[in-house]
């Protein structure tokens, strides 16, 4: 991948007819369902990821979602979040969206999964088992406009405060999965932060 152009990108990554992997509640694959489908009234349950990307400096790169997206656009979230596809396995996944939609390679390394499920008004629903890493790069994000409208690094301390002070709106898989890194998963956690 580290060969490829790069320009700022807004190529298409993302359709509403991909088929996305559903599960049951043991994250055995029972059928796919079209991503648009798959997140309808109060969502399917289906097989995701989210991954938290740090740099040197131990600063998290954050991205705040394009005004296109049709659940919580324009909130910020963790560094990369989506789908593992039909047939492809979660390895290949998350390095594939992650250069698709941040323009970046990272080491990454699976930290827990988990389930939830949150309306986002009458447009739809997230209903994902969830699988979240955490990773490390150094290079600078070149994001897929079309996905990211804007991305940032901060500090953990300055994120714990932002999001007690509410001064961004955030994604709430981040939300939650945030809380729990800075709780169950602190150890882990400074393995790559300052």
């Amino acid at each position: 991948m580290a060969e490829q152009d790069n320009t700022v990108r807004d190529e298409i990554v993302s359709f509403d007819s991909e088929e996305l992997i559903l599960v049951d509640n043991e994250d055995c694959e029972i059928g796919c369902l079209s991503k648009a489908q798959c997140h309808e009234g109060n969502g399917v349950l289906h097989r995701a990821f989210s991954l938290f990307v740090f740099n040197r400096a131990g600063e998290l790169l954050l991205q705040q979602r394009a005004s296109g997206k049709r659940l919580w656009p324009l909130y910020w979230s963790n560094s990369c979040c989506s789908h593992p596809r039909r047939g492809e396995d979660m390895n290949e996944a998350v390095h594939r969206r992650l250069w698709q939609e941040i323009g970046i390679e990272a080491t990454l390394d699976y930290l827990y999964k988990f389930q939830y499920q949150e309306r986002f008004g009458s447009r739809g629903s997230e209903h994902e088992l969830c699988w979240v890493y955490l990773g490390f790069s150094d290079e600078e994000p070149r994001p897929n406009r079309r996905e990211v409208a804007d991305w940032c690094w901060v500090s953990p301390t300055r994120l714990d405060t932002e999001l007690s002070e509410g001064e961004k709106q955030f994604t709430p898989w981040f939300k939650m999965e945030w809380k729990r890194m800075r709780g169950e998963f602190e150890s882990e956690l400074k393995r790559y932060i300052n």
